[in-house]
């Protein structure tokens, strides 16, 4: 890390919205500026979000890449704990997982990529 790079949360420089399909866990990543992108192209992996998601019984994560959109789409196996007709959860359709990645994956960025006012600049 240099005087120009910051290491924050995830949500620090992006948004998420969570959905399912079964015991799928469907989370979308969309950076606020546009220029954050090519940075959490390299730190977002499938790799990290799998070991974030793993305690929830995740066994496989594909991330779809839309550079069009300058957003990712992560599809999460096995993380809904067999789905909302069998999981035992208070978030059957697992719609806060999003916070979960947001919260709790970190990267390291300039401090261009993180939007104007953030406390993270501070």
């Amino acid at each position: 890390m240099t005087l120009n790079t910051v290491t924050v949360p995830l949500h620090a420089v992006a948004h998420g919205r969570a959905g399912d399909k079964g015991n799928r866990s469907n989370i979308s990543v969309v950076p606020y500026l546009e220029d954050a992108y090519s940075h959490l192209v390299v730190q977002v992996s499938e790799e990290r979000v799998l070991e974030l998601f793993q305690h929830k019984g995740a066994s496989a994560v594909t991330r779809y890449d839309l550079p069009n959109l300058g957003a990712f789409n992560f599809v999460i196996d096995n993380a809904l704990e067999g789905g909302v007709n069998s999981a035992l959860s208070q978030d059957l359709h697992g719609k806060t997982l999003s916070f979960l990645l947001l919260g709790e994956l970190t990267v390291t960025v300039p401090r261009s990529v993180i939007p104007k006012g953030s406390r993270y600049l501070d």
